[in-house]
C-alpha cells in the first residue's frame, strides 16, 4: 500500500493531497491510506503541511525526499555496525566468525562513511533538493 501511496504523490498535479483524496484515487480504506501515510512520513518521503481553512490534513512528497531517504537508510547500516561490534567482542581473535564478524563491521563502517561525500555531490548538482 506504501507504494501506491507514494504513486499518488508522483504522479498527482496537486500541490498537496489528503487521506480521504489519496482513499478515492486508489479505491482503499482509511486506515490503509492512514498506515501507508505514517510509513511515508516515517522515512521522510512525505511531510504534512498546514492548510489554512481546512480541516482536513494535506501531505506531499518533499523536495528532498530521496535525498532524506538515503540518509535515513544509516539507521539500519548502524543496527548492522553494531551487531558486528557486538559478535566482535564475543569471540575470540582467529576464530572465523571472529574474521567474518570483523569483515562485516569493515564493510558497513565504509558503508556509512560514503553518504555525506554523495549527498554533497547530489546538493552540488541540484542546488534546490
Amino acid at each position: 500500500m506504501s507504494a501506491r501511496v507514494l504513486a499518488v504523490f508522483l504522479f498527482t498535479g496537486a500541490e498537496t493531497i489528503t487521506m480521504g483524496e489519496i482513499g478515492d484515487r486508489l479505491g482503499a480504506s482509511a486506515g490503509a491510506v492512514s498506515g501507508a501515510v505514517k510509513s511515508l512520513l516515517s522515512t521522510g518521503l512525505i511531510e504534512r503541511l498546514p492548510a489554512p481553512g481546512s480541516r482536513r490534513e494535506h501531505y506531499r512528497l518533499r523536495e528532498d525526499a530521496w535525498p532524506t531517504l538515503f540518509s535515513t537508510q544509516n539507521t539500519v547500516v548502524q543496527v548492522m555496525l553494531q551487531a558486528a561490534e557486538a559478535g566482535i567482542a564475543a569471540t575470540a581473535a582467529g576464530d572465523p566468525a571472529h574474521e567474518r564478524l570483523r569483515r562485516m563491521h569493515d564493510f558497513y563502517e565504509f558503508l556509512l562513511g560514503e553518504p555525506p561525500g554523495l549527498l554533497r555531490r547530489w546538493q552540488e548538482r541540484h542546488p534546490s533538493g
